[in-house]
C-alpha cells in the first residue's frame, strides 16, 4: 500500500502567519507522513503537528532556536515505503545544488529542503531527486504560498504535486 506524503517548510509561525492555512491542515489529515524542512520559529506548531500527524519527520532551520534545536535534528533520514529520504533546511546557492547535494547525500533517493521559500523539483545526474515545497505562509517574491504532496510506493516516489494556496 502506498504512503501519502506532505512536504512543508518555512512556516515561520507566528511571525509570517498566525496559523497554517486550512488546506494545509486538510493535507496533514490526509497524509501518512508529514515532512517539515525547518524554520518553524515557535515550538507550538511542532507540538500541534506531533499531535495531529500520523507520523512527523522534521528538522530545524536557521530561524529555529532553543527547544526546537533540542527536539529536532539538523538532518533527518528515513526510509518510507522503500524510498530513502534525507531532509535538511539549507542546501546553499541554487547554482551547483544538484552536484553538491548528490555528493553530500549519495545514499538517498530524495532530498527535501527549505530555506529559500522557492519551490524546487529537480533530479541530479546521480538520480537524487531534490524537492523544496516552498512556504505555505510566506511567499516572499513567489506568486503563491505553496506546499507539496507525493506518494512513496514500493521504492518509487510518485505523484509529486506542488499545491498553490490562494492569496490571503
Amino acid at each position: 500500500m502506498a504512503t501519502r506524503l506532505l512536504l512543508i517548510a518555512d512556516t515561520h509561525l507566528p511571525k509570517r502567519a498566525k496559523v497554517l492555512p486550512p488546506q494545509v491542515w486538510e493535507a496533514v489529515e490526509a497524509a501518512d507522513v508529514v515532512l517539515h524542512a525547518g524554520d518553524w520559529v515557535e515550538v507550538d506548531l511542532l507540538d500541534e503537528l506531533e499531535e495531529r500527524a500520523d507520523r512527523l519527520i522534521g528538522v530545524y532551520g536557521n530561524n529555529d532556536h532553543g527547544v526546537l534545536r533540542e527536539r529536532l535534528p539538523e538532518v533527518a533520514r528515513a526510509e518510507i515505503d522503500g524510498v530513502r529520504f534525507a531532509m535538511v533546511h539549507e542546501t546553499g546557492a541554487s547554482r551547483g545544488r544538484e552536484e553538491r547535494c548528490a555528493a553530500a547525500y549519495p545514499d538517498v533517493d530524495v532530498l527535501v529542503f527549505g530555506h529559500s521559500h522557492i519551490p524546487w523539483d529537480t533530479t541530479a545526474e546521480t538520480g537524487l531527486r531534490l524537492l523544496n515545497p516552498g512556504s505555505p505562509t510566506d511567499r516572499r517574491r513567489q506568486p503563491h504560498c505553496t506546499y507539496m504532496t507525493a506518494t512513496a510506493d514500493a521504492g518509487e516516489l510518485r505523484d509529486v504535486e506542488l499545491h498553490r494556496l490562494p492569496l490571503r
